[in-house]
């Protein structure tokens, strides 16, 4: 049995996802002892300096916040070691664990991975396994090591993914999920009963880093391709095609019967824009304009003629 209320334990993450994890360590009974986020940056039109949205909850609590630009610099490293942390809990932190880090902490560094694990490990799990059509995904919280996500794994718990689901969307859902799987992670520590597997490397997939030229649509993939692309990079970066030489991005996609020349317009109504694909038709319920907002289907049609026989570029 391990003593909640003497175990040192620091928090390391940075963005949104995070948050309901902290939350979660915040009423765990552990001594909370550092909260480590990445460092303030420009945001907005203004260039507004603006803090991560953990540091912003640990401050509210009272929490020493530590922002190193590189924590793998000794003198990071040594700062850490000073706080003598017993567990360190890691949710999308956006900074890579060097040895020198992972193996100050006697129970070791607990992650919180939005897949799973084996399957998608890295950057973008989220996003991937839309894109790949999964229908199931999930949270494993894992001991980490010097790998990219191949630690032995603790908890896993999975949910299903809806058809019409955005990658914003199961986001929030994850996030939530997270932070349960860690609660029960944390109980079963402190119980003295996990049980870490480790991973079968072979069934291992990766989710690279996304760029803005993953949102580049090709008409000539079936209506199903496309319509996860669409959803998998919503919001970021968004699904893109062209029309007469404009960027043009297409959200709220759904998958119809249908065919013509891939990337022709088949018809058009307050409902959608149908596209032809390679196989089937993707009707487009919002589209955007370079510095335009987000349009339904109906509004965007009042102030830009597109009518069936339209080409879109791929």
């Amino acid at each position: 049995m391990i003593d909640r209320q003497n175990l040192r334990t620091v928090f390391m993450g940075t963005p949104a996802f995070a948050v309901s994890t902290l939350r979660t360590v915040l009423t765990s009974g552990v001594n909370l002892v550092g909260v480590y986020t990445q460092p303030d940056r420009p945001k907005g039109r203004g260039n507004v300096l603006t803090p991560p949205p953990v540091k912003v909850l640990a401050q509210e609590h009272g929490i020493p916040v530590f922002q190193p630009f590189k924590l793998r610099e000794p003198a990071a490293v040594e700062e850490l070691r000073r706080l003598a942390p017993d567990l360190v809990v890691v949710v999308a932190f956006g900074q890579i664990l060097p040895k020198s880090v992972l193996e100050i902490p006697r129970h070791g560094c607990i992650n919180v991975h939005a897949s799973l694990l084996p399957k998608y490990r890295g950057a973008s799990p989220i996003n991937k396994a839309i894109m790949d059509g999964e229908s199931v995904t999930g949270i494993t919280t894992m001991l980490m090591d010097v790998g990219l996500d191949t630690g032995p794994m603790l908890v896993k718990k999975s949910i299903p993914i809806g058809e019409e689901e955005t990658a914003g969307e199961l986001h929030d859902r994850l996030a939530l999920l997270g932070a349960e799987t860690m609660a029960e992670t944390l109980d079963r520590l402190f119980a003295g009963t996990l049980a870490p597997q480790p991973q079968d490397d072979a069934l291992s997939t990766y989710a690279p880093m996304l760029k803005k030229e993953d949102g580049r649509i090709d008409w000539s993939r079936p209506a199903r391709e496309i319509h996860n692309q669409v959803r998998g990079l919503d919001p970021w970066p968004g699904a893109y095609t062209f029309l007469r030489g404009e960027t043009l991005k297409i959200a709220r996609t759904a998958v119809e019967n249908g065919e013509g020349a891939p990337g022709t317009v088949v018809a058009v109504g307050a409902d959608g824009v149908r596209i032809a694909c390679g196989q089937g038709v993707l009707r487009v319920g919002e589209l955007q304009l370079p510095g335009k907002k987000r349009l339904a289907a109906g509004e965007f049609l009042k102030g830009r003629a597109l009518a069936p026989g339209a080409r879109m570029e791929s």
